[in-house]
């Protein structure tokens, strides 16, 4: 596959505003957490503040699906930019202005992780009404790319402006690069889509969408798959930084992992581009099966070179791996369907993940950093020996 799709007008503008879109989650959490501190928050706080985002996000994203299916993903997609333009801004301006509490920030970020909550699935199901099926591969493998450059610069962007403008301003640019976002969207020209509006109601289509994810094995087994996984690679995580401190050199030492896990993502990102398995999710488990391999780095922690290393092939893995599976769903699952499929996706990856972040560390307190990671990686090798048992898993062709 060739990098020809960027030079299809749509999907170009649709990358912009998905990069300044993922730009913007990136910023957020960081300059929120500063931002509480910086009025005179507990920690305490911060993490109030940060949880009132998260679980309006988890709790809007199952009904995003079902109005991305019912209306325009795109209008809902600029819409709950807009929302967040709106909320974000009032924040930095109750910042700059000196007059911000803690419950007006919790606030508006709650109102900022509902409307996430609602773009999410809506992105998910915008890309084949703008690319061709063709080329879904190397488009999700783009996106990806922009998405992980996001996350490594968008925390860097917000830590310098925290520096040198204070967290009111970073808050700022964060609203900005959603008007961004919104002004790409709008850019676009798409085909007229018959939305699912007719005589179902809202709670019929709901069901229509879990019936549509249930009744596809391997669906709904990869979605199982990912949530677990999840929740072990919260033993990276959270004990990550512990090991580093301890053994591996410190705060330095786990800089330079995660610098290498991160060029494994931009690595994926453009491996995933010339990729075209003919058994995808097969060829996807066997990509995402290196995501425990540095668990077990990390729990030998021999050298900052053999876990960084770890690192670097995971993510390649994983990144090459999420781009096969979003090409594949995009490509099985109808249109009308797909927001809310992929909605179960969202919901999965986002309600394991904070489950996975919570459990490590009591784990670690009773049975030692040590065996919780070797714990980790003996229960992912358990789960991908698991999903690659699927019959459906193996036999589903491009």
């Amino acid at each position: 596959m060739s990098l020809a799709v960027l030079r299809r007008r749509e999907f170009a503008l649709l990358l912009s505003g998905q990069a300044m879109s993922g730009l913007g989650d990136r910023m957020v959490a960081v300059a929120l957490a500063f931002a509480v501190l910086e009025i005179g928050g507990s920690v305490s706080a911060v993490g109030l503040v940060l949880a009132a985002g998260m679980i309006p996000l988890v709790g809007c994203v199952l009904v995003g699906g079902v109005v991305a299916d019912r209306a325009s993903r795109r209008t809902v997609m600029v819409l709950a930019d807009l929302v967040r333009v709106a909320s974000q801004g009032a924040m930095a301006a109750l910042l700059i202005g000196g007059v911000a509490e803690v419950w007006m920030l919790a606030l508006l970020a709650a109102v900022s992780g509902a409307a996430t909550g609602f773009f999410s699935p809506a992105s998910t199901g915008l890309l084949p009404e703008v690319v061709p099926e063709k080329e879904l591969q190397p488009a999700n493998a783009l996106r990806s790319s922009v998405l992980s450059v996001g996350e490594i610069l968008g925390p860097v962007a917000a830590g310098v402006l925290i520096a040198v403008a204070g967290a009111g301003w970073a808050v700022a640019a964060d609203a900005a690069t959603f008007a961004v976002s919104a002004a790409c969207l709008m850019l676009l020209r798409l085909p007229k889509r018959v939305a699912a509006v007719a005589a179902s109601s809202f709670l019929t289509d709901l069901r229509e969408g879990w019936d549509a994810f249930r009744s596809r094995r391997w669906v709904w087994t990869f979605v199982a798959y990912f949530a677990v996984g999840n929740v072990l690679w919260g033993a990276w995580l959270v004990l990550g930084p512990i090991v580093a401190r301890d053994d591996l050199g410190g705060a330095a030492a786990w800089g330079t992992v995660l610098a290498a896990a991160g060029i494994g993502t931009l690595v994926g990102s453009l491996i995933a581009t010339q990729v075209e398995p003919r058994r995808p999710l097969l060829f996807a488990a066997i990509a995402d099966a290196l995501f425990a391999l540095p668990l077990a780095c990390l729990a030998a922690s021999p050298s900052v070179v053999v876990v960084a290393a770890g690192a670097l092939l995971s993510s390649i893995g994983v990144t090459v791996a999420a781009s096969v599976w979003q090409s594949t769903l995009q490509r099985q699952i109808p249109r009308e369907s797909l927001s809310r499929v992929s909605s179960y996706d969202w919901f999965g990856s986002l309600v394991f993940s904070s489950f996975g972040v919570a459990l490590w560390g009591p784990i670690a307190g009773l049975l030692g950093v040590g065996t919780a990671l070797w714990l980790a990686f003996g229960l992912a090798l358990v789960v991908i020996l698991g999903l690659l048992s699927v019959p459906d898993i193996r036999a589903l062709a491009s």
